[in-house]
């Protein structure tokens, strides 16, 4: 464990580098793989049911000794049924989004639980300091899936809740290698947490075809959409052009709730249907050309990393 980092020494992980919990994407596979690799692996409970979020962490429990957790959007529908199962296994470690964290984090706190939030801004991230959380996670618009209103840029948000907060701070958006993870760094994060990437490995729950449509995607092929519902960032498919289609129209909120309709997310992202599904993932998929094991992608980040704080020249101007 590299005890002089912050966020090292708060998960008791070898590398500051923390997978995202994706829906659909990150079961006991992919957060065991990253967990034994020296992050921190993550389980993204927002798409499980309370009595496979139970299976889950008993499975990741039976495929790793190292420390891992999980993710838990707070407006979720069983989220008293998630939290009891969270400490009747003893998870350590708990990552809230998408709701107060006010409602969650002391009760999860008294149970020895160390609890995160995900924040889009620097007004949130001083609500969840002072709700109690033990550290923050900053989340640039770059990023995957459901997203802030503000579109602000990792690269602006990261060191203005840097400046604003007391707590151990982990950058999200954009991150797609080490070089990336030394730029947050540098910016003032303790360390990294990366969605899109781990998509695209061996390991990851999403269906073969979303893992192709991720790695052949190009610059400029996601875009944020649904602003006046939930806003979340997608990549171009038939669906997407369908959306589109009826902003042109004028649609109104009702109709786009119609034509999203429920369960795309899943249709799209695990069951790998590419016409109408709803494919989440963030800017950053456009710079990925393969399909790695969980391990190796850990490893080239840190790899990456050190070859970059190595390539650095200082100088003045």
């Amino acid at each position: 464990m590299n005890t002089t980092n912050r966020i090292c020494s708060l998960f008791n992980i070898k590398y500051p580098l923390i997978q995202g919990g994706m829906i659909w994407c990150a079961g006991w596979e992919l957060a065991s793989a990253v967990s034994n690799a020296g992050g921190l692996g993550l389980l993204g409970a927002g798409s499980m049911y309370p009595e496979i979020l139970d299976a889950q962490i008993r499975k990741c429990k039976a495929h790793t000794n190292q420390p891992f957790g999980v993710n838990l959007p707070l407006l979720y529908p069983n989220i008293e049924e998630h939290i009891a199962t969270i400490i009747k296994h003893k998870v350590p470690i708990v990552f809230t989004s998408a709701g107060n964290p006010k409602t969650w984090t002391q009760k999860l706190k008294a149970e020895g639980i160390t609890v995160v939030h995900v924040v889009s801004s620097v007004k949130f991230a001083l609500k969840a300091q002072t709700a109690g959380v033990d550290a923050i996670v900053a989340e640039g618009f770059e990023a995957g899936g459901h997203n802030g209103r503000d579109e602000t840029t990792t690269l602006c948000l990261v060191p203005m809740v840097k400046k604003a907060i007391q707590i151990p701070l982990i950058a999200a958006g954009g991150i797609g290698d080490g070089r990336a993870l030394l730029a947050v760094m540098n910016l003032g994060a303790d360390g990294a947490q990366v969605g899109s990437r781990f998509v695209a490995s061996i390991e990851s729950s999403a269906h073969a075809n979303f893992k192709q449509a991720v790695i052949a995607s190009n610059e400029g092929d996601t875009l944020l959409t649904l602003k006046e519902l939930t806003p979340v960032r997608l990549l171009r498919n038939p669906f997407f052009d369908q959306l589109m289609e009826a902003y042109q129209k004028g649609t109104n909120t009702d109709e786009l709730v119609q034509l999203l309709g429920r369960g795309r997310a899943k249709k799209g992202m695990f069951e790998g249907d590419l016409t109408e599904g709803e494919l989440e993932i963030g800017q950053i998929a456009g710079a990925f050309d393969d399909i790695l094991p969980a391990a190796t992608i850990v490893k080239q980040f840190i790899e990456e990393f050190n070859q970059a704080i190595k390539a650095q020249h200082p100088f003045s101007i």
